[in-house]
C-alpha cells in the first residue's frame, strides 16, 4: 500500500517521531506499527493563536512503495551536437544539465566569475561602494540567486516540473528539507558550494564552462543566427540560448542594435523596507517570541491601490539588504538570508507594478521601462551622496512626510543617507506605497513603526522588457536559432521558474 496521510501537528511536535508514528497508525487505524512513513509537505498554519503545522505524509507497508528521489542521469554526449548558452544562472545552469541529459554537449559563457571569485567583488561593493560591472550580485556562476538567498518558491507550478528542480537541487547538495517545506530555502551560505558542484558535473559528463566571457555582438544571415562574439573571438552559431538575467542591460542594447526586436513590459519599482525580526515574530506569532520550535516568521501582503497592485517582494525572514548595482552612478536594493535566518533583522520589497504607460516617453519605445527604471536608480545614487549610500527613511516618518533625523542599527553595509521617498519616486509611487502600507498594517498590526527602514530603491523585480519568442518553437520571431529564456527575456520570475524555462527551451532547441 502506499498512502497520503495528513496530519495537524504542534510545532514542539514535528521532529517527535515516535508521536507522529503512533498517530499515522491511529488515524490509518491500522493494527501494526510495522509500516513506513515520510515527510511529503510541511507548512505552518499560523492563523490563529494556536498555531499548528499542516503535515502531509507518504506511509507504505513496504519501505520500497516510498517515492524516493530520481537522481540526475547525464547520456553519453553525441560528439556532433552541442549548444551554446549564454549565461550561468539557474536557466543557463539547468538547461546546460538538461543538454547532458538528452546528450547534447552544452558550451556555458558567462560574463562574471565563478563563485568564490565573485566573492571579492562583494566584499568590495558592500566595503568600499566599488561596483564591478562585469562581478556582482547579479552577475557571475549561478546568477543574481546564488548571493541573494537561494528561495525557491514559485507559484509557476503550471510551467514545469517544480518537484524535479527541487529533486535535482537535493542531488547536488541541497538539504531535503526543499521538498517538503511549502517555502523551501537554502540560504546564500550553502547555495554557492551546490552551484560549484553543478559546474563540476557539467564539465565532467563533457560540457564547457567558460567565465570572464562576454556576449558583445551576434551575427545572422537571412533570418537565422550564425556567428557570435565573446570577448573578441568569433565563434559559429546556429543554435543560442540566451540566458542572461533582468540586469544584462547591454544585451537589450545589443539585440536592438541589430535589428531583432524587442517588447516593452511591466515591472515593478519600490522600497526594501527592514523590521526587527522579533516585531515580525511577535506580530505573526500572536506574541509568541523566541520559541525555538518556530522558524523566523515571514509574511505575504499584496492589495490594490487605484487598480494597480502592490505587494511584498523576496521577502527575507532574518536577513541582510545587500547593494545590488550593475553599473557605475546607480543605485539598487535587494535582500537575502543565511539557510538559518538567524540575523536580527527581517526584510522585504514593497513595490508597485509599473506600466509602460505610467513611465515618461514614446509608448511604443521598447526601452520606456528600463529608461524610467535607470532614472530612479541614478537619482538614489545622486541623492545618496554619490557612492553606494542607500537613500533611506523610517516607516513612520515616510507616512507622515517627515525628513528622518536618525536611523536604527541596519544590516545594509554601505551605510544610509536620510532623504524623503518623495524626492526618489514620482508621486503616483508614493501615493501608493502609503495607501498600501496602511492596509498592511490593518493586516499586520504595527507594521507601521519607526522601528521599521525603508531603502530605496528595490527596482530589479524583473525586467522591463521582453525578448519575444515564437510560442511553439520557442526562437525568437524574427531570428531563428536564437531562443530568448528565463527572467531576461520576461518569462521567468525566480531561481525555480527561471530552471523550468531553462529546461523549457532546450527541450525545444531539441526539437527544433
Amino acid at each position: 500500500m502506499l498512502k497520503e496521510v495528513q496530519l495537524f501537528l504542534l510545532p514542539d511536535q514535528v521532529n517527535d517521531e515516535v508521536l507522529i508514528k503512533n498517530k499515522l497508525q491511529k488515524k490509518l487505524r491500522l493494527s501494526t506499527s510495522k509500516f513506513f512513513y515520510k515527510w511529503k509537505k510541511r507548512s505552518i498554519d499560523a492563523r490563529q493563536k494556536n498555531i499548528k503545522i499542516n503535515a502531509t505524509f507518504w506511509v507504505a507497508s513496504n519501505s520500497k512503495d516510498i517515492p524516493s528521489l530520481v537522481g540526475f542521469m547525464p547520456k553519453k554526449i553525441d560528439a556532433k551536437k552541442s549548444i551554446i548558452i549564454i549565461g550561468m544562472g539557474p536557466a543557463g545552469i539547468f538547461a546546460a544539465l538538461r543538454a547532458l541529459e538528452l546528450g547534447i554537449k552544452p558550451i556555458i559563457y558567462e560574463r562574471g566569475k565563478d563563485v568564490r571569485s565573485r566573492r571579492r567583488d562583494l566584499a568590495k561593493i558592500n566595503k568600499e561602494g566599488i561596483v564591478n560591472p562585469e562581478s556582482n550580485y547579479c552577475f557571475g556562476e549561478g546568477g543574481a540567486g546564488t548571493y541573494s538567498d537561494g528561495k525557491l518558491y514559485t507559484r509557476s507550478k503550471k510551467r514545469g516540473d517544480v518537484q524535479r528542480i527541487l529533486e535535482l537541487f537535493v542531488h547536488f547538495g541541497a538539504d531535503e528539507d526543499i521538498l517538503v517545506n511549502a517555502h523551501p530555502h537554502i540560504g546564500t551560505n550553502k547555495l554557492p558550494k551546490i552551484i560549484q558542484a553543478m559546474r563540476e558535473c557539467i564539465i565532467e559528463n563533457g560540457g564547457e564552462v567558460h567565465f570572464d566571457s562576454k556576449l558583445i555582438d551576434i551575427s545572422h544571415v537571412n533570418g537565422e543566427i550564425s556567428e557570435i562574439v565573446i570577448n573578441q573571438k568569433k565563434i559559429p552559431c546556429k543554435s543560442l540560448i540566451l540566458a542572461t538575467g533582468h540586469s544584462a542591460r547591454d544585451i537589450f542594447y545589443l539585440l536592438d542594435n541589430k535589428g531583432i526586436s524587442l517588447e516593452s513590459k511591466p515591472f515593478a519599482l519600490g522600497v526594501r523596507v527592514e523590521h526587527p525580526q522579533s516585531l515580525i515574530d511577535k506580530i505573526q506569532y500572536h506574541g509568541r517570541l523566541n520559541d525555538k520550535f518556530l522558524p523566523p516568521a515571514s509574511y505575504s501582503l499584496v492589495c490594490q491601490i487605484n487598480g494597480k497592485g502592490v505587494f511584498s517582494f523576496c521577502m527575507c525572514p532574518g536577513g541582510i539588504i545587500a547593494p545590488c548595482a550593475t553599473d557605475k552612478e546607480e543605485v539598487v536594493t535587494n535582500g537575502w538570508s543565511p539557510s538559518k535566518r538567524d540575523n536580527p533583522y527581517s526584510n522585504s520589497g514593497i513595490v508597485i507594478s509599473v506600466l509602460p504607460s505610467d513611465c515618461k516617453g514614446n509608448i511604443e519605445d521598447p526601452f520606456i521601462g528600463l529608461n524610467f527604471q535607470k532614472s530612479i536608480e541614478n537619482k538614489s545614487w545622486i541623492l545618496g551622496g554619490k557612492n553606494q549610500c542607500v537613500p533611506a527613511q523610517r516607516l513612520k516618518d515616510f507616512m507622515e512626510d517627515k525628513l528622518s533625523l536618525d536611523f536604527p542599527v541596519t544590516s545594509y553595509q554601505p551605510g544610509l543617507k536620510s532623504v524623503r521617498m518623495d524626492d526618489v519616486f514620482p508621486e503616483f509611487v508614493t501615493n501608493s506605497l502609503r495607501k498600501a502600507f496602511l492596509a498592511f498594517d490593518k493586516k499586520m498590526k504595527g507594521y507601521i513603526t519607526n522601528d521599521a527602514v525603508l531603502h530605496a530603491p528595490e527596482s530589479r523585480t524583473s525586467s522591463p522588457i521582453k525578448i519575444p519568442r515564437d510560442r511553439e518553437f520557442l526562437h525568437h520571431p524574427d531570428l531563428k536559432g536564437l531562443y530568448p529564456c528565463a527572467e531576461g527575456a520576461g518569462y521567468a520570475g525566480g531561481i525555480v521558474s527561471a530552471a523550468i524555462d531553462g529546461i523549457k527551451v532546450m527541450d525545444a532547441v531539441l526539437l527544433n
